[in-house]
């Protein structure tokens, strides 16, 4: 699994990071999404589609391994 954000999309509303904090942070200045780890281990995976789907500005996007 891969983790790609767009920042221009992003909103700043932090559900990523109350999903995934291992995976996600939000700069202090302004609260955009940060990435803390584009490509999380796969314990991490769950939370991280969980972010996804949360996301109101759909401003992450996963590229799976298949």
């Amino acid at each position: 699994m891969e983790v790609i954000v767009d920042q221009d999309k992003c909103t700043a509303g932090g559900l990523c990071v109350m999903a995934a904090p291992e995976v996600f942070d939000q700069r202090d200045e302004d609260g955009i999404v940060v990435l803390l780890d584009a490509i999380p281990p796969a314990g991490h995976h769950e939370a991280v589609r969980e972010a996804v789907m949360i996301c109101p500005a759909a401003a992450i996007r996963l590229k799976e391994d298949r």
